[in-house]
């Protein structure tokens, strides 16, 4: 999967190159110079590598959390550790998934902002299932399913239409084959933290999103008071506009 979610990359921005660049960057004066990025369901932590390179290239502490995926409080420790890690003022970043992980673990009082992405962002006492029946069907999230161990995947069929609508079929086709499935209870289980209520808040809204539909996106940023910024993408924009979340997270990094 780190392959092919940095071919898809390299494809969409031209061919630019995302290895970390030795350069004297610094991120701007007064900003938080650590950045904590989630990973979605199904992806693994290189659906950040785009959005990390080009952080990285501007001086930035970037740090991808590796999910295991096998429950809520899993990810919330995996997330904490690299909390843990950081020297200073952080920005908590999640994707998808990675939006209901950062609104448990981002009490941390190093985080000082928050930016949600094409992300589920529950409220006290709500899950991920809660969320899903609760918004209008889309063609993602009715393809979710799970397999005989009770953990869900996204059926194969829909995943590259429903998730990386556009990102190159080839790569959306082998990513749907290569899903790192949620665990069943890391989809009940529901947050007693809601982090969004003490923190500056960012939303990047997908505009052609078929796993979050748009508006539900846009009635979680409304609740969480965040300052938002549209991008014509798929569910997967952190991959194919890589720039503008990007430019949001540099944002969130000056805000007080």
């Amino acid at each position: 999967m780190r392959n092919l979610l940095l071919s898809a990359a390299t494809v969409l921005m031209g061919g630019a190159s995302f290895t970390s660049p030795a350069q004297s960057a610094q991120p701007p004066n007064g900003a938080a110079h650590n950045i904590v990025l989630v990973h979605g369901a199904f992806v693994d932590q290189t659906s950040w590598k785009p959005v990390a390179d080009i952080l990285l290239g501007k001086g930035y502490n970037v740090t991808l959390v590796e999910n295991p995926l096998t429950s809520l409080a899993a990810d919330v420790d995996a997330t904490r550790q690299a909390l843990a890690k950081q020297n200073g003022r952080t920005v908590l970043v999640g994707h998808s998934w990675g939006g209901v992980v950062i609104t448990e673990a981002g009490n941390d009082p190093k985080v000082s902002a928050l930016v949600y992405v094409s992300a589920f962002a529950p409220d006290v006492g709500q899950s991920l299932a809660t969320l899903a029946s609760s918004g209008p069907a889309t063609e993602g999230a009715a393809a979710i399913h799970p397999d005989d161990k009770g953990n869900l995947f996204i059926d194969p069929k829909v995943f590259p239409s429903a998730v990386a609508a556009d990102l190159p079929p080839q790569i959306a086709e082998s990513l749907a084959h290569s899903q790192l499935p949620l665990s069943h209870t890391a989809f009940e289980a529901p947050v007693d933290t809601a982090a969004w209520r003490d923190k500056p808040t960012f939303y990047v809204i997908s505009t052609k999103d078929k796993v979050i539909a748009p508006e539900v996106q846009k009635i979680f940023a409304a609740r969480m008071h965040a300052r938002t910024t549209d991008v014509a993408g798929s569910h997967a924009s952190l991959v194919v506009h890589a720039k503008e979340v990007a430019a949001v997270i540099e944002e969130a990094a000056l805000a007080e």
